[in-house]
């Protein structure tokens, strides 16, 4: 999964969202606002929407995807599934189509066979002091900052039995990273997690990926 990352305030005019401001008599503050491209390869793919936007929803995030597209986004009783329809061209059933889809979160997005697709997300970079809670049991997760690193250097809080399953879409596998008691670390080494990419996680308890963050820094 390639992605292209810039973070540029001009954005900001690029969206209408500064006229629109300016329009409604608003004060305003300038953030870091911008755009990730994200590519999909047919088949699944593991993402996650790295920018903050007033409509998460899958419908809007995803609707510029072929049909036949599908959005897995999972939860305490599995996987709830939109798939985009030939007919309406858009996501069905309305209920999954409702779903948001945050920084911190993930899905799974499955492109039917044919050309590679290319997902755009417009927003504003996550700051401050950025909780992702993390519950016991599996989960779908990523960073709520667009960087790239491995889980650990993104501040994730592995502890002794943890597991991390990075989906690699070129294979359709994943690869298992396990919280070595003896070690103290991950087994393998870590792989960077890139922007726009989300994991699997099974934790043994609640936890808290913590992290505070300026675009400053």
């Amino acid at each position: 999964m390639r992605t292209k990352t810039l973070l540029l305030t001009a954005a900001l005019s690029a969206a209408g969202i500064v006229s629109s401001m300016a329009q409604a008599g608003a004060v305003y503050s300038v953030n870091a606002v911008g755009y990730v491209n994200t590519d999909l390869v047919p088949g699944y793919n593991l993402i996650s929407n790295p920018l903050t936007a007033p409509d998460m929803t899958i419908g809007t995030l995803f609707k510029d995807l072929p049909v036949f597209t599908q959005v897995f986004k999972f939860g305490p009783n599995g996987f709830t599934t939109a798939t985009k329809d030939e007919f309406s061209n858009d996501f069905e059933p309305a209920s999954a189509k409702a779903l948001t889809v945050a920084p911190g979160e993930g899905v799974f997005v499955s492109i039917p066979p044919g050309a590679a697709q290319k997902v755009t997300f417009v927003g504003e970079v996550p700051q401050g002091n950025l909780d992702n809670f993390i519950p016991k049991g599996l989960s779908i997760r990523s960073s709520q900052v667009p960087q790239e690193g491995t889980a650990a250097a993104l501040g994730f809080p592995g502890q002794v039995g943890d597991q991390i399953y990075q989906f690699n879409p070129t294979t359709q596998a994943y690869k298992t990273f396990t919280f070595d008691e003896f070690a103290n670390d991950w087994d393998p080494a870590l792989q960077p997690i890139k922007v726009g990419e989300a994991i699997f996680v099974l934790k043994n308890a609640d936890s808290h990926w913590v992290r505070n963050f300026s675009v400053n820094q």
